[in-house]
């Protein structure tokens, strides 16, 4: 007979503890332990095995895979996702409430249903007249369509075995269940739960899932942070409240590249993928201003060409100067400072210093340093950069610029979008065939080889 106990489970990190404890040893987090029954088995003396074991056999013999992949009409989506949904794959959709995760699922789900595919779409948030009004708005009515709003696994399951769609999303994981635990949906544990028996069904009859998620203020999936290693591709949704831009970012994908990116344009009829980011980021930028510096970035197989805006202006609180970034990395932010200072001999201890990247978006690669460093500089004198000069380049705490990857991709889409001059690490000189027609290769050492090719 199965034996009851009870635990305490930390909705923040899932340690496990027989004692309720007001701090979470494992994550420090302060009041996050829940109580939760849980149920164990009996030990039984002839207790056997009800499968049978597995086979060993050499890799080389071991039967190769086809990736059956089905597109979603959204080409921004099937570029995160490395091609399209392949069979029995579960897909995991992140990002803050309202930030689009069901509109573009929706919209998704309406194109595969006009094609024929039949698709089941169960939500334990909404109700199957909201969910038509957004359909209606979006385009995405279909007789394949099919809606259900459910939230006990169990029926759920019992709904895809009867309908046997092509396609099954789930909206959103904190709101199922599963009998097989007393606790409320949304804890750590009826999540994990919940998330592992759709594994397993799905894996059994290739059924492609989307599993839609929640992120809490510390960025990461609500509750269980753990679920991310039991499905196959995990993705986020990104971008700021004000504006309309929208990123898709692959943070783990079993079928694909990571992390790859997809760019959104939030409109009235919903999400609409943008074709060349690089152009659209670049729309409103300023003429003939001082802090503004262009950077060449590489998200996934994608370069991005962003705008770096800095601000420096004297502080009005002695010796507390503010250091704010948007976008960018606050502690790499702090360190090209110092940097600049130690190396360059920049009067920056009074001074407030703000680094934005325009248009919303979030990049931490070290490629963007030596923009960063441009851009400060630039707005510290009051000189205006060429406005046609792209850099590139990680600066190392000597004040060297250091190489960075695929060069060659960064330097024809800066070329393809009209700028004449890209300054490069020197080190980039052993790399043969660089593309350097109609676009002027500039190499620099350090961050004084810099300076004097933008301000002198």
């Amino acid at each position: 007979m199965a034996k009851t106990t009870t635990i305490f489970i930390c909705q923040e990190c899932g340690h496990q503890i027989p004692k309720w404890m007001g701090k979470c040893p494992e994550c420090m987090a302060w009041n996050s332990f829940v109580e939760e029954a849980s149920r164990q088995p009996s030990p039984s003396r002839n207790s056997k095995r009800s499968t049978n074991p597995s086979v060993l056999i050499p890799i080389t013999e071991v039967q190769s895979i086809v990736e059956n992949r089905l597109t979603t009409g959204i080409g921004e989506f099937d570029r995160v996702l490395g091609g399209g949904m392949v069979e029995g794959s579960l897909i995991l959709i992140g990002g803050e409430p309202g930030i689009g995760k069901s509109t573009l699922t929706l919209q998704s789900m309406g194109h595969l249903a006009r094609l024929g595919k039949k698709v089941l779409y169960v939500s334990g948030e909404e109700s199957g007249s909201q969910i038509k009004l957004r359909a209606e708005r979006l385009e995405a009515l279909s007789e394949n369509l099919l809606v259900c709003s459910e939230i006990c696994i169990e029926d759920i399951i019992q709904w895809v075995e009867k309908v046997e769609p092509d396609v099954l999303v789930l909206d959103s994981v904190q709101t199922f269940f599963t009998s097989d635990l007393q606790s409320a949906p949304g804890s750590i544990g009826q999540v994990r739960e919940v998330a592992f028996k759709i594994f397993q069904f799905i894996k059994q009859r290739g059924l492609p899932t989307l599993l839609i998620g929640h992120i809490n203020k510390d960025g990461a999936i609500a509750g269980p942070k753990s679920l991310e290693h039991i499905v196959d591709t995990v993705v986020y949704f990104e971008g700021e409240r004000g504006h309309a831009y929208r990123a898709l970012r692959a943070t783990k994908n079993r079928f694909g590249p990571t992390p790859e990116i997809g760019v959104f344009q939030m409109a009235p009829e919903g999400l609409v993928p943008v074709e060349n980011p690089s152009e659209w980021f670049l729309s409103e930028r300023p003429e003939n201003s001082s802090g503004s510096a262009i950077a060449a970035t590489l998200e996934g197989s994608r370069t991005l060409l962003v705008e770096v805006q800095a601000l420096v202006s004297t502080s009005s609180s002695i010796g507390m100067p503010r250091r704010m970034a948007t976008g960018f990395d606050h502690n790499r932010m702090s360190l090209l400072i110092a940097i600049i200072e130690k190396r360059m001999e920049f009067q920056l201890q009074g001074e407030d210093i703000f680094v934005n990247l325009a248009g919303g978006i979030k990049i931490t690669e070290p490629a963007l340093d030596l923009a960063v460093v441009a851009a400060i500089a630039g707005s510290f004198r009051d000189r205006v950069i060429d406005p046609l000069t792209v850099l590139v380049g990680e600066v190392g705490l000597t004040g060297e610029v250091r190489t960075v990857m695929q060069l060659d991709g960064r330097i024809v889409e800066a070329r393809r979008l009209g700028f004449k001059r890209c300054i490069i690490p020197y080190s980039a000189k052993k790399i043969k065939n660089l593309p350097d027609k109609d676009i002027e290769l500039l190499f620099v050492k350090n961050l004084a080889e810099l300076f004097e090719h933008l301000f002198e």
